[in-house]
């Protein structure tokens, strides 16, 4: 069965500017069973400055931020060669820009859908470019508030493009108690779009919980070793981890595309219930003419004579026949 609930692993700066790396990142997660792989384009001219503050100050070789971002550029042709490698893997290929600049030469490349960060949600020129281009928007809402949301979905469906909210909770890693599983309803319901979870928490938990809600995206960080360099290997799932929550996701959908009748699957089990359940049988030998009392008679298995449930009917009545130690009744060892 098709997987209905899309899993997308975002590298985001985990290749720390190497090319090679942004490509290990790809061969690693389509062995995983994830459906997409997401990066993020930064182009340090277009959307920078130096003035611009470290949200953490992690790397010893760049003396700004700026720096930083741009250490993080790779050459369009060198993105397309990684748009091409997750497409020969069978993955999507999605990348966020945050500058016009980066739209326009994703456009060129091609993304499958535009993902939009938190911090560009009310990114309108951004947001405008991308809508030409017709391709579904993801949109993350990590640090807005529901007025915020509002206006940014209703200008977003304005631009008549596919939208998936996604609940995300803008802290590296975050807390189960931010995780905000309560929202993803709410958000299906005040919007009436598809939602799902960017989750920072590291754990696989949030997604699994997020899937039985009937989340139809969950994107989680991607870090090819808790060793690894960088701001997000705490926030991150590793490869194996990544694959426990794809086939964790894929069991969910199974168990909530397929509900049971209890009855019926009752009636199925008869053989099982024959073998696991138990029967009245005679606790000693007993002679007949007896009157049976409850010392006279145990529980044992297998369950194809009497049931426990008829004890209580059993108790009282006369014996018969003889019979012997652990012999199952049967009606006609019993008097009316």
């Amino acid at each position: 069965m098709p997987r209905s609930c899309m899993i997308m692993a975002d590298v985001a700066q985990a290749h720390d500017g190497s090319l090679g790396t942004a490509h290990a990142f790809i061969d690693a997660v389509a062995k995983t069973g994830a459906d997409a792989i997401k990066f993020q384009m930064h182009i340090a001219d277009a959307e920078s400055t130096t003035r611009e503050p470290w949200r953490v100050k992690f790397s010893p070789q760049d003396d700004t931020r700026f720096e930083y971002w741009k250490r993080m550029e790779f050459t369009e042709e060198q993105w397309q060669g990684l748009r091409d490698h997750t497409v020969e893997k069978g993955l999507k290929f999605l990348c966020s820009p945050f500058s016009l600049e980066a739209v326009d030469a994703l456009t060129r490349i091609g993304v499958d859908a535009w993902k939009i960060a938190s911090g560009e949600i009310d990114n309108k020129p951004m947001l405008e470019a991308m809508a030409l281009t017709g391709l579904p928007f993801i949109l993350s809402t990590g640090m807005s508030g529901v007025e915020e949301i509002d206006t940014a979905v209703a200008m977003i469906k304005a631009l008549d493009v596919p939208l998936t909210l996604l609940q995300c909770t803008t802290e590296y890693p975050c807390p189960a108690e931010n995780t905000g599983l309560n929202v993803l309803p709410w958000m299906r319901d005040r919007y009436d779009v598809p939602v799902g979870l960017s989750d920072h928490s590291g754990k696989i938990w949030a997604g699994l919980a997020a899937a039985a809600q009937g989340a139809q995206m969950i994107e989680v960080h991607i870090t090819l070793s808790r060793d690894m360099f960088g701001p997000d290997v705490a926030a991150s799932l590793t490869p194996e981890e990544l694959a426990q929550l794809a086939e964790g996701v894929d069991f969910i959908e199974a168990a909530m595309a397929n509900p049971i009748d209890k009855d019926k699957m009752a009636a199925s089990k008869a053989d099982l219930r024959r073998m696991f359940g138990k029967s009245i049988v005679a606790a000693r030998n007993i002679t007949a003419g007896t009157v049976l009392e409850a010392d006279d008679l145990s529980l044992k298995k297998p369950g194809n004579g009497f049931p426990p449930a008829r004890l209580d009917d059993i108790l009282g009545r006369r014996l018969l026949k003889d019979i012997s130690t652990n012999q199952q009744l049967s009606e006609d060892d019993l008097e009316s």
